[in-house]
């Protein structure tokens, strides 16, 4: 569901907010109802950092905020080879079924709903995505979250199998990679993303 309080962060001009749902939950007591709100919120650098938070309050902007400072406790730190991900990423958490694959340079971001908010204030560009079971957004947030979470690189597989990199992606995707984390962003670079070099076990 798309934002309908569309807010911006003016503590922390480097951070990108989205207002991804808001609720307004009444309580029945012996006087009448009592309304508040509560606000989902996804913040990120648009550089690789991400994170969701949920902010309760009697009025919309007192959510937001609280959400928002939820959030930048919460953020996280997802691994991207270019433009896109490393590898193809299918998570089960509750009833929701995430599916995350990595896509050639100039794609965009084929999402939707609550996993798109996540994916762009993530700062991926290029990626295909899925979603099934849940139509809950706070749901579908927790398990995106959790799938970009369980993404690594060449570089970390090879360190946990104690191989070199080389092994386990071959040397033309290997010389790729270590230009892309000298910072230069060449097209070969780029062209990583258009194959799933490892998938993390």
């Amino acid at each position: 569901m798309g934002s309908r309080y569309p807010h911006s962060s003016g503590e922390r001009s480097e951070l990108s907010d989205r207002v991804v749902r808001v609720n307004r939950v009444s309580k029945v007591v012996k006087g009448g109802r009592k309304f508040s709100f509560s606000a989902l919120i996804v913040v990120g650098d648009l550089n690789g950092r991400v994170g969701a938070g949920i902010g309760k309050a009697r009025e919309v902007t007192e959510a937001i905020r609280k959400g928002m400072d939820v959030a930048k406790r919460n953020m996280i730190t997802v691994p991207m080879v270019g433009t896109t991900i490393p590898h193809e990423v299918n998570l089960k958490l509750g009833s929701a079924r995430i599916m995350l694959k990595p896509a050639a340079p100039g794609t965009g971001v084929i999402s939707g709903g609550a996993m798109r908010a996540v994916i762009e204030t993530a700062g991926i560009k290029d990626i295909l995505t899925k979603s099934h079971g849940t139509n809950n957004p706070i749901n579908t947030v927790r398990a995106t979250l959790a799938a970009l979470q369980m993404l690594r690189t060449a570089q970390q597989v090879a360190e946990l199998r104690g191989k070199e990199v080389e092994q386990i992606v071959g040397k033309r995707l290997a010389a790729a990679y270590r230009r892309q984390e000298s910072g230069g962003k060449s097209s070969s670079a780029a062209n990583v993303g258009e194959a799933t070099p490892v998938e993390a076990k």
